[in-house]
C-alpha cells in the first residue's frame, strides 16, 4: 500500500516524477509548517522549487492534495525510521526501547512534522481518521504479536497487549507534543530512558507492589 487515501490517489505522479514529487513534498512541508494552510501560497512554493505553478499541481490536482500528501510523507518517514531502528535486534523488549529512541528523535529533528499533524486536526475534522493514527493501527498487529510473545516468555505480566500498546503510544504521543509547545529540555535519549524505566519497572518498590496487587482495582493486570 503507498499510505494515500482514495482522495490522494489521483495525485501520484508517473514513476519519471517521483524524485520530483518529494522535492514538492519537502518544500511544502516547509512552507505550510511557516504560513498554515491558509495562508500557504502554492506560487510561492513554485518560486521556492524555481519551477511553474503548473508543475505541482501535475503532481497535486489541488492544495489540500498537497497537504495531506505532504502529511502522509511524514508519517512515512516517521515510520521507515522506526523500521531501522528496530532492524537486526532480536531481543524483543531491545526492540521497544530503540523504537521509543527513534520516535522521540524523529520528531525532535523534525518540528515541522508536528506542525502538519496539528493543522490536519484543526483544519480537515470531515477525515474520519487522521493520518497519524491510520498509520498507528496499520502498525498495531506487529507490536500485539511481540507483546502477546513477551507475554507467553513470561517476561511481562499477562494483561491485554493492547493496554501495553495504548499505554507506551500515548506516552510518546503525550511527550512528541509536550516537547513541542513547552521545549524539549531533555535530549530525546535521556526522555526515553525515563520512559522505559517508567513503563518497564513502574514506580512503586517490591514491598509496596505487593501491597496494592490485592487492594488497588487493575493492579493485576485484568480488565
Amino acid at each position: 500500500m503507498n499510505g494515500l487515501d482514495p482522495e490522494q490517489q489521483g495525485a501520484l505522479c508517473d514513476p519519471a516524477r517521483l524524485g520530483r514529487q518529494e522535492e514538492i513534498l519537502a518544500a511544502a512541508t516547509t512552507l505550510f509548517a511557516e504560513h498554515g494552510y491558509s495562508d500557504a501560497d502554492t506560487q510561492a512554493l513554485a518560486d521556492r522549487l524555481g519551477v511553474g505553478k503548473g508543475t505541482i499541481y501535475r503532481c497535486f490536482a489541488s492544495k489540500r492534495e498537497l497537504f495531506l500528501a505532504a502529511v502522509d510523507r511524514a508519517m512515512r518517514l516517521l515510520w521507515a525510521d522506526l523500521e531501522a531502528s528496530i532492524a537486526g535486534i532480536a531481543d524483543p523488549l531491545e526492540r521497544v526501547g530503540s523504537a521509543v529512541r527513534a520516535y522521540l528523535d524523529f520528531f525532535a529533528r523534525h518540528p515541522e512534522f508536528v506542525e502538519l499533524l496539528i493543522l490536519e486536526r484543526a483544519l480537515f475534522k470531515d477525515r474520519k481518521k487522521p493520518t497519524y493514527f491510520d498509520y498507528r493501527e496499520r502498525n498495531a498487529e506487529r507490536w500485539r504479536s511481540l507483546y502477546r510473545d513477551l507475554i507467553a516468555a513470561g517476561r511481562l505480566r499477562s494483561m491485554p497487549v493492547d493496554r501495553i500498546r495504548d499505554v507506551i503510544s500515548y506516552l510518546l504521543y503525550g511527550t512528541m507534543f509536550t516537547n513541542f509547545f513547552n521545549g524539549q529540555v531533555k535530549s530525546s535519549e535521556s526522555q526515553a530512558s525515563e520512559i522505559l524505566d517508567v513503563v518497564f519497572h513502574g514506580i512503586l518498590s517490591e514491598s509496596e507492589r505487593d501491597r496494592c496487587r490485592d487492594e488497588l482495582p487493575g493492579a493485576n493486570g485484568s480488565n
